[in-house]
């Protein structure tokens, strides 16, 4: 077995001792030490969306309630033991792609966008939410079904279930979502143990694909987004506005920032979206780059904590599906920070737990319930 993550879905864990498998934590289902790095994070979420909303309590409220809802959620999954979770997975995922065709024929469009179903006397639901779990939890419970490392039959069928949608939400349309599920995804099929010689044809077939992608398949405002991304000046006061004011903040904060609540790229709105996609522009004004790095720090806290759960799982669904929402978790990070960095194309993806809106930290949260109950429920009589 030299395939490293054929190794990562097979391998048995040796790091837990039998006299801590049924401690006082684990008989709860919590773990301390994400739920301490998750509390963490959202205090200082607060804290720089109290300074990048010029102090607008309405919205701190808000937040306040969807940190609450989301850890709510995250307790009350971890409570349900895996095997539920496991024998739902295939109607989930289905009433998931339901939902999605709903979305193409009688969606609810905003701002040029049919994202979302509206539900008399509840609201409206943006069903590729859901998808951000449905995914993983679907390619895991597929592959641990069958002998890996995968053949090209697996392969092509987990692809399948991959693509469809896929396709469904980036027709909506919303590209940014549709990386992270494509991702959650094809991360379960890495960690599976993906030949090598795949992977090579892969990056191989991109190039064309890409092509295509350009020509046929994008819009005409994600195509500027490229092009901004690669001259952001040629539109300064228009398309290239965003980057240049996000990245103006960052410098302007230097090595300790202008200090808390002193930030004047967001509290004079040239920082557009600056309590949302671009929070982390604002934070990085006010605190500069050790504050960034603490943030950081944190964040890869959170990543070995989770990867750790993952390993340890002598279970190979739970190993697949820990491993892969750890590493669509890091995806979040990498694309907003390069976004605001202007190393990617502004594709709309929330800084995890910083920026504001509830839906994005329900899912999150709801990731890590999972994590937790995987965890939790290993060799528990």
């Amino acid at each position: 077995m030299t395939n490293q993550q054929y190794r990562f879905s097979r391998q048995s864990h040796h790091f837990v001792s039998k006299d801590t498998e049924n401690n006082l934590w684990q008989r709860i289902h919590i773990d301390p030490w994400l739920t301490l790095l998750l509390l963490s994070i959202c205090f200082i979420g607060l804290t720089v969306l109290y300074s990048a909303s010029t102090q607008d309590m309405a919205m701190i409220t808000r937040q306040m309630v969807s940190y609450g809802i989301a850890f709510v959620v995250m307790a009350m999954m971890a409570q349900i033991p895996p095997n539920f979770y496991r024998t739902l997975t295939p109607i989930f995922y289905v009433l998931g792609l339901f939902s999605l065709v709903l979305v193409e024929l009688i969606g609810e469009v905003r701002m040029g966008a049919k994202r979302w179903i509206d539900i008399p006397g509840f609201g409206s639901v943006q069903p590729s939410e859901f998808m951000k779990l449905g995914m993983p939890m679907m390619c895991a419970w597929y592959l641990s079904k069958r002998e890996l490392p995968p053949n090209l039959n697996t392969i092509l069928t987990t692809l399948a279930i991959i693509i469809v949608p896929v396709v469904l939400i980036a027709k909506e349309p919303d590209l940014g979502t549709s990386i992270l599920v494509m991702a959650s995804g094809a991360f379960v099929l890495f960690l599976a143990g993906l030949p090598w010689w795949f992977i090579g044809g892969a990056l191989t077939l991109l190039v064309p694909f890409l092509w295509i992608m350009w020509h046929y398949l994008m819009h005409d405002y994600q195509k500027t987004r490229v092009l901004t991304l690669m001259n952001p000046e040629a539109d300064s006061l228009g398309a290239g506005w965003n980057i240049i004011q996000s990245k103006t903040a960052i410098g302007s904060g230097g090595l300790m920032g202008k200090g808390y609540l002193e930030g004047t790229q967001s509290h004079l709105h040239f920082l557009p979206e600056g309590h949302t996609d671009f929070i982390v522009a604002a934070f990085s004004e006010e605190f500069g780059f050790v504050g960034v790095i603490f943030l950081l720090f944190l964040y890869a806290c959170l990543l070995i904590r989770s990867f750790y759960i993952a390993f340890v799982n002598p279970d190979i669904y739970c190993r697949l599906l820990g491993g892969a929402l750890t590493l669509s978790f890091f995806v979040y990070i990498f694309v907003n920070m390069g976004m605001v960095g202007g190393l990617l194309p502004v594709v709309g993806v929330p800084l995890p737990f910083i920026s504001y809106g509830g839906t994005a930290i329900v899912t999150l949260m709801a990731g890590f319930g999972l994590l937790t109950c995987i965890h939790t429920h290993r060799n528990i009589p």
